[in-house]
């Protein structure tokens, strides 16, 4: 049975409390696979630890320090008459035990699956080894800290997943079926092609089919990301995922459960999600090319020097080998390493950005095109009445009679009129009013006959009204009293407050923009032109927007997409980072997403880059410091020219200054 690691998030596959917890096989420090007489699958490896406390987790580390540092006590400043001989080896192996005895567990189970030289073999014979030098509170100390490097790695991973969720199928499960004059639910994978749904507003229509009802208005956002809701008249088609927004329609079913719109979506995110080549993690790579090379080089400066030496000492130089077993140890880059992306996951939570893994940050830190959605993600995906231009009439009166006649509609953009008039009528006297299918209304307030809509409107009752209007690519409401145009709202999604500011960031770092949006291409335009994005391309089905990524992808560009909507789920799933508006996005892009921004804004987009450009930057400094102090005192130990405290220092010394520079990242503002 294969083990798979779609979304490893620290420098390790998995760490060593979940290799315990899960009894995966390991392959050079990294579970790869294990056997199916385990009984043991996928979906069973869970990489949070449910229910147990961070008190339980750092339980065996806290007995292990404090058993340590009463033995040092007991050494160097309490001398003790009967801490002695077998006493005192007993004292440091109790307080070995707690941390050491998973890591002995796990390279023993390592060896077993063939893997000799896992990271575990290698803290085992360092640490056994300063045991065997009689350097027993360096051999706790090492494994100690290895230990609380592990614990920390969990802590990143259950924080990064904290908000997490699996991927939502965003289709109805049932469906209203009409059976003669009665109603029958039906489970949606049973409805058949042909059969007859009958939606009430509010319900989402769960398969394909064309609308045999006269008209009606949905809400088309989660397909096509669209703001403004689309009015649909008798035969079109509607897709499933659309949400009914006003009158009871009838749709006929024209495509099956599996074959809809919103099925293809959701495949497409899978298929997209398979597309990501999975991340070969630094720790992997190191423990197979690092360990068996340490190991052998300690085995041979313990023995080649016989054919070398006149007087060859075996036990002279075992004590040079074991240093340079200790000095060798990893405990710098594999605490550090993973502490230094749990400081960028932290840094990033404190500015509302969820990552879901470190290797997100890296990805993050290499981007250079940004592609982004319009709606929900530099719009607010609200209308909003922009302005108002009366002709011939006081603006309020214009406002008044408007607001007086969409107050008998259920239309959204009816509610924006509303909204904008704060809901008052001020004693208006309304009757007749008459919805004019895909148009607009008609009605009579105060005996003043009101038609408000659409220039097809205007059109229709051939009234003369301002010709230019037909050319502004925003949602036009124009109004005509007693048949005389009388002026005209602009309604449209409002750009958020800070998105002109996030293109401007963007820009400074020399990251390329590129817009695509379901909207038409004049709208795209028209936003793209104000917040002076690069490129911007409307008129896009989901498909359309996962082909334009790939082309990105395919010209070796490092390409994030910005989405919030389930249209933008595929196309976020195949970036190199997928990027999901938390606050307004929907479920499935959410968890499809790498990175999910928690509070909409998108100068968020930017502060991700830096924390992740940070936090790479901290790593390679770490990474940089560990090898260069190890190479040095391994030269000098196998030279018999390092003692001990050298290896303490090249050991446990710059695994402290390693975590103490990965920590800053915390204290950082972004």
């Amino acid at each position: 049975m294969t083990h798979k690691h779609d979304m490893d998030v620290e420098e390790s596959c998995c760490n060593l409390e979940e290799k315990k917890a899960n009894k995966v096989g390991l392959d050079a420090g990294c579970c790869t696979s294990h056997s199916e007489s385990e009984n043991h699958n996928e979906e069973d490896h869970n990489h949070s630890k449910g229910d147990e406390s961070t008190f339980r987790m750092f339980l065996p580390s806290i007995i292990s320090f404090i058993v340590l540092l009463i033995a040092i006590l007991f050494d160097n400043y309490f001398t003790q008459s009967w801490f002695n001989d077998w006493i005192r080896i007993t004292w440091y192996v109790i307080a070995y035990i707690p941390v050491g005895f998973p890591v002995l567990k796990e390279a023993y189970k390592s060896i077993r699956n063939g893997a000799v030289f896992s990271e575990f073999f290698l803290m085992s014979v360092a640490t056994i080894g300063a045991f065997g030098i009689g350097q027993y509170a360096e051999g706790v100390t090492v494994m100690l800290f290895y230990a609380i490097g592990e614990l920390f790695q969990m802590l990143a991973v259950k924080k990064a997943k904290s908000n997490i969720k699996s991927l939502l199928d965003e289709r109805p499960d049932v469906a209203n079926v009409l059976d003669g004059v009665n109603i029958v639910s039906k489970k949606a994978r049973e409805v058949t092609i042909g059969e007859i749904i009958e939606l009430k507003p509010g319900e989402k229509l769960a398969l394909d089919g064309k609308l045999l009802s006269d008209y009606a208005t949905f809400n088309t956002a989660a397909l096509t990301g669209e703001s403004k809701p689309d009015t649909k008249s008798k035969g079109e088609t509607i897709l499933a995922g659309m949400i009914n927004l006003n009158t009871i329609s009838q749709v006929e079913v024209t495509t099956a459960f599996t074959d809809s719109k919103l099925s293809k979506i959701l495949e497409m995110v899978q298929d997209a999600t398979a597309k990501k080549a999975p991340t070969e993690l630094f720790i992997r790579k190191f423990a197979k090319i690092y360990t068996p090379i340490v190991v052998y080089l300690a085995i041979a400066i313990c023995l080649v020097p016989i054919l070398f030496v006149e007087t060859y000492v075996f036990k002279e130089w075992l004590y040079r080998a074991l240093i340079f077993l200790v000095v060798s140890c990893p405990c710098a880059l594999v605490i550090s390493i993973p502490l230094g992306y749990f400081g960028g996951i932290g840094a990033a939570s404190k500015n509302g950005i969820l990552f879901k893994g470190s290797t997100f940050l890296d990805t993050m830190a290499a981007i250079q095109v940004v592609v982004m959605d319009k709606t929900g993600t530099l719009t607010k995906g609200v209308f909003k009445v922009q302005k108002v231009v009366s002709i011939g009439i006081p603006e309020a009166d214009l406002v008044n009679y408007t607001a007086a006649i969409e107050a008998k509609s259920s239309h959204p953009v009816g509610s924006a009129i509303l909204e904008f008039a704060n809901n008052a009528n001020n004693g208006i006297v309304v009757s007749d009013v008459m919805e004019i299918s895909g148009l607009g209304l008609k009605g009579v307030a105060d005996g003043r006959e009101i038609l408000v809509g659409s220039p097809k409107l205007m059109n229709k009752f051939n009234i003369d009204y301002d010709k230019q209007l037909d050319a502004i690519p925003f949602t036009i409401i124009v109004v005509a009293i007693d048949k005389k145009y009388s002026g005209y709202f602009l309604i449209a999604d409002e750009i958020k407050e800070d998105a002109k500011t996030a293109i401007e960031s963007l820009h400074q770092i020399n990251i390329k923009t590129i817009l695509l949006s379901g909207d038409n291409q004049a709208v795209v335009s028209a936003v793209a032109k104000e917040l002076n994005i690069d490129e911007a391309f409307g008129d896009l089905l989901p498909e359309n927007k996962v082909e334009k990524v790939t082309a990105l992808i395919n010209q070796n560009l490092k390409v994030a997409f910005v989405g919030d909507g389930v249209n933008d789920a595929p196309v976020i799933a195949l970036a190199q980072a997928g990027i999901a508006m938390g606050g307004l996005g929907s479920d499935a892009t959410i968890e499809t997403a790498d990175i999910v921004i928690q509070n909409d804004q998108p100068t968020k987009i930017f502060t991700a880059i830096a924390i992740g450009r940070k936090t790479k930057q901290l790593v390679w400094q770490n990474i940089s410091l560990a090898f260069s102090v190890k190479l040095i005192v391994l030269i000098l130990g196998a030279g018999g020219l390092a003692s001990m405290w050298e290896a303490v220092f090249a050991d446990v010394g710059v695994a402290l200054l390693t975590i103490l520079n990965a920590v800053r990242i915390q204290q950082m503002k972004f």
